[in-house]
Formats: structure tokens, sequence, C-alpha cells
């Protein structure tokens, strides 16, 4: 710790994570050095251009989860930041010319028309679901409790942690307590089936449940992906979606443009080989390049099991920690595309143009037929009757194409992460496009033909592109045995790795996934925390 460094905190990875982190850091005066191994920043919230005149955010796409308080302290809106919101919120093309639409002033008429038993509870369910995501923000921005063995100066700061935690829920009835147990434990499918009786109605919080959750909407744990997804915010409306102008590219080149005036150093086409480490201690990392880059701390904006298994030696691992690691579960189910449109599409159920374009698209009209997805790519490696959400973020920001055309993101569900035959998504990718774009135009006919580009990305591709091991959006599955505390593991919670100077700040810590920046400011903390302590003991 006495050798001179290159500079106290090396951060592995330019994500919106890494870059939150490196701001807060740099900004309490330390002097960061943050890698990445592609040649842009921004991990998977990036904007590029996928065909000649159109941009898309080509993996992460839509905005809710940034944290304002994150957005306030790194002066994003000043960096150039701007996030509109969806004109509706959620429009469900239905059978039987059924359809769903959601948003400010719409969803209450459109759910008297499917039921009228449903319009009458569905006010109450969402503030229901309000209350208690107002409660568990307070959790976002701080660590949750963690587990240490024996008695010091660590067991009294999280038995300190645990008080101020039990403090929070006190903030909860005993019936939202109960509601909470059933929302972290059960299936979603179960509660929604108990609340509602419309299928489009089911579906549309249903949809919130799988999510990036490789899972049917009856899988024990799912209702609680279906809370994390009511954590949100835009412009300080709660509950609700939009787009960054630009696309979510916009979010990063915002982060770091407040990172780098903090005096932060970004660093692309800078991947890291290995994590060193000296006297039980990480000393910084060796590039691809073969270039050391020394730092009192190390920051790993990765999956944890890609930090676990490729990056930090195991011999410098605690006994079992690796083969734990190992075993942390990925796999989104996740298969993406961008396209490029000639021209709007038309659903069948709402012809024409309107603000249902401006909302998510939810193909997916019941909890059976996105449980049969499941089961299906389970079975045959993708579903033959996907769940697909549509979004044409062209209709909120012009920038993103050509007057008149039009660009759509497609996040479709579920395909296996590996594919059961053991044969290579690279065999696949181009059938399973036509089958996601088919499946929309089975609802807005014409649609295949107006697709005059697309990219698509398999699970596989995503891996390799962004480091989503398994295609995973949230760097582990939102599981009961992997949030909250158990991120990334019992007894490392608290943002700190295996091994001292080591720190998590990517979406494998807690609250876990999607474009938050919390897990970054959370770091940040730990380590500004630990740095002080260092300071005065070395001062003393």
């Amino acid at each position: 710790m006495n050798q001179m460094s290159d500079c106290d905190v090396l951060i592995i990875g330019a994500g919106h994570n890494g870059l939150t982190c490196a701001a807060y850091l740099a900004m309490s005066g330390l002097r960061v050095k943050v890698v990445e191994r592609r040649n842009v920043v921004g991990g998977a919230a990036v904007t590029q251009e996928f065909h000649p005149g159109f941009r898309n955010s080509v993996a992460a796409y839509t905005v809710s989860l940034l944290n304002p308080k994150i957005i306030a302290d790194l002066k994003l809106h000043d960096h150039g930041l701007r996030i509109v919101e969806r004109r509706a919120q959620n429009f469900l093309p239905g059978p039987h010319g059924r359809y769903l639409l959601t948003g400010e002033g719409r969803t209450q008429r459109s759910v008297k028309k499917l039921s009228k038993s449903d319009a009458g509870k569905i006010d109450r369910f969402m503030a229901e679901l309000e209350a208690i995501a107002d409660v568990l923000r307070q959790f976002v921005l701080r660590a949750p409790p963690n587990l240490v063995e024996g008695f010091g100066l660590g067991a009294i700061r999280e038995a300190v942690n645990a008080l101020g935690t039990a403090n929070i829920l006190r903030g909860l009835s005993l019936a939202q307590q109960r509601t909470l147990l059933d929302l972290f434990t059960g299936s979603a499918g179960d509660m929604l089936d108990d609340w509602f009786e419309s299928d489009l109605v089911k579906a549309l919080f249903g949809f919130d449940a799988i999510v990036g959750n490789y899972a049917s909407p009856y899988a024990a744990g799912s209702a609680y992906v279906m809370l994390h997804h009511a954590f949100g915010e835009v412009n300080g409306k709660k509950g609700i979606w939009g787009h960054a102008l630009g696309g979510m590219g916009a979010i990063s080149e915002a982060m770091a443009a407040a990172a780098r005036g903090a005096g932060s150093e970004i660093e692309t086409s800078a991947g890291v080989r290995e994590i060193l480490v000296e006297r039980d201690r990480v000393v910084g990392v060796t590039l691809d390049d073969g270039r050391a880059v020394r730092a009192k701390y190390v920051a790993s904006n990765v999956n944890p099991k890609l930090l676990y298994t490729k990056l930090l030696p195991a011999n410098a691992q605690p006994d079992g920690f690796r083969e734990r690691m190992t075993h942390w579960r990925n796999g989104s189910g996740t298969f993406r595309i961008n396209v490029a449109l000639s021209e709007l599409p038309s659903f069948s159920v709402l012809p024409g143009e309107g603000d249902h374009l401006s909302a998510g698209i939810i193909i997916a009209p019941s909890l059976g037929y996105m449980d049969r997805a499941w089961h299906d790519a389970r079975e045959h490696g993708w579903s033959r009757e996907p769940v697909v959400e549509m979004l044409i973020p062209s209709t909120l920001d012009d920038s993103l194409a050509p007057a008149g055309q039009h660009v759509a993101s497609l996040f479709c569900q579920h395909v296996a992460p590996s594919l059961p035959d053991g044969s290579s998504w690279d065999q696949h990718r181009d059938a399973v496009a036509d089958l996601m774009i088919a499946t929309v135009d089975r609802h807005a006919p014409g649609f295949a033909k107006s697709v005059i580009g697309r990219k698509a990305l398999s699970p596989l591709d995503l891996e390799r592109d962004f480091g989503l091991l398994g295609g995973d959006i949230f760097h582990g599955a939102l599981s009961l045995n992997q949030l909250f505390s158990a991120r990334p593991m019992l007894g490392y919670a608290n943002y700190r790795g295996a091994v001292k100077g080591l720190y998590h700040c990517g979406s494998g810590a807690h609250p876990g996934g999607g474009v938050t920046g919390a897990p970054g400011h959370n770091a940040a903390k730990a380590i500004l925390s630990d740095h002080r302590a260092l300071f005065m003991t070395n001062r003393f």
C-alpha cells in the first residue's frame, strides 16, 4: 500500500454504473481511472447506428429506474440529458378486437371495456404496489444488511444497518408487510389471478414479472421482479417510463462528461486481463495489452461470475468462494432486435397512428401465453409464440431516423441462454429474428414489409458484445437467493469484494439490474468510507 499508485481507484467497465461510481469518487477528490474493453462508453446503455441513417438504443432501451438523486448529484441535465415521457404507457393488443391502453387518463377507461370488476380494483392494486415500492425505494441507495461472522467493528456497523432497515420497514402496515412477503416469495401469476379476471389486465402486470427474467410468471419469486419494475420515475412522476433524447447513450455520455469534469480519466479499448493481488490485497490490474495499472482500490462493473472465474486469481479467493460464483445464475431469456422502418405499423385492433405507438407495445395477451413461451424455450430453445415488447422511440425523438421513417426496439422472450441441443446461436439467429418480426406482423399486418434494415442480438451476441453472460441484462437473475443481502453472496452484500481493496459497483450488487446508477453510487460510498478510515489509520 505504500508503493506509488497510478490512481486511487481503478474501475473495470465504463457502463453506466462504473461511470456513476467514477463521478462520485472524483467529485470527492480521489484520482480515478476507468478502463473499458469496448471502444465506446456506456456498456449496454449505448446509442449506435445499426443501419445507414438509423440510430437506436441497441441494448438497454427505455428509462424509468435511473435514480433521480443521481441525476441531480451528477447534474446530468447540465451535461445534455433530456428524458421525455411516453404519451401512453403501455398498449397490449389482444384477441377478438380487444386491447388495453394505459397511461394518465386512459387506464381506467380502457380497463372498464374489458372488465367492470377489474376497473374497480386496478387503482387499488396499483396504489398498494406503489405504497410498497415507495418504502422500498429507500433501500435503493443504501447497502442491505450484510451478514458477518464474529464480533467487532464490522459486526457493530452491520447491526446498526439492520436496525435502520427494520426502521424503514416499520413504514409498512402489517397488511403491507404480508403483501411484501408475498411479493418476495410468491409468483406474480398467482397474485394477479387472485386480483383480476381479464387476461389483458393480468398480462399488463405479468409482463413486468418476466422482463429479463427467464421464468414463467407462475414461478416463485416472479412477483418481486414485477415490484422491481415499479421503483421507477421519470421527471418526478413515479411509476412511468420514458425515453432519453438521443437514445440510452445520451445517459452514458452525460455520466462520462460528469466523471471527466470531476477529473476522472476514461480509457476505452482497454480490456482487463487480470486483477493483481499482492499480500492478500488488490493492487491494480493487468490490461489486455500487457500494461499494468496500479491502484489503491479496484471496483468491478462486470458480472460477478466473470469477475471471480476469469479476472481474479483463484488462489487469492477465500475457500469455497470461487466455486460459489461458478453457480451464480445468469440468463434473461432475451433476444434483442433493432429495426429500421419505412413507415409506422398499423395494428388491427387500433389501426393508424396515435399515442399508442409511443407506448410499450406488449405482445403477450395472457399469463398462460407467457407461461407457454417459457416452457417452449426450455424444450426447443426459443418460443414459437414469443413474448415481444416493441418500442418506437422515433415517435418521440425524430433525431433517430430519416424524416418519415422510424426505428423500433424489439425486446423478445423467451429464448434459452444456451440451446438445449448444444448448437450455437449463430446458426439460428436469423430464423429466430424472422419469427419475432412475424409475431408482430400478425398483430400489425404489413410490419414485416416495412422493415428495411435490422440488427438481431441473440444471448450469445449480448454476451460477446456487452459482456452480459448468457445474455443476462441484470448481471445475475433477480431470484431470492441472489437478492438483497445475498447479492452477490451472503457476507459480501456491502459492495466489498472477496479480497481487500476489491469492490462491486455493477448490477451484480444490490439493488440489481436496470439502468439505475444505484450500485455505482453505493459502491462509491463504501470506497470513500474505507478510504477515510485508512487515511485516519495512517495518520495516527
